[in-house]
């Protein structure tokens, strides 16, 4: 497997990268063995504050959690790649959707496991909101 996942939409292929990567463990699990849906919450809002931090150029923190749905278990040992999108960005904030698929330990299959919308505000140096910068031009 590659860094890169490729994804099926629309009919058409797209390559993205995830902004989290990592391995469903033991510790990460109650006694069925299903992991933690906070556990996975967690690794979603690290990966839409390092999407909303760089667009943001600077420190945010998450302020809420707008939607969260759980399609499918996660399992120990499953791969988790998180995928986050900046979708809206207002004066201060930021909100970004991100889906989360596992590659199955035993199986291989790549499965969509949740998505859920997180929103940032950006902070200043005193820890207060601040606006978030004009996108760059590419």
């Amino acid at each position: 497997m590659t860094e890169r996942e490729t994804m099926a939409e629309g009919g058409a292929s797209m390559e993205r990268e995830p902004a989290v990567r990592t391995l469903a463990m033991p510790a990460d699990a109650n006694p069925s063995g299903d992991i933690f849906g906070g556990w996975l919450m967690a690794q979603m809002d690290i990966a839409g504050g390092i999407v909303a931090g760089l667009r943001a150029r600077g420190r945010v923190a998450t302020v809420a959690v707008d939607g969260m749905t759980f399609h499918e278990p996660v399992f120990v040992g499953d791969l988790v790649s998180c995928y986050a999108e900046v979708t809206r960005i207002g004066r201060t904030s930021i909100t970004v959707a991100v889906e989360t698929i596992v590659r199955r330990r035993r199986s291989g299959e790549a499965v969509r496991v949740t998505e859920g919308r997180f929103v940032y505000v950006a902070l200043d140096g005193d820890g207060r909101p601040r606006p978030v910068p004009a996108a760059e031009r590419a």
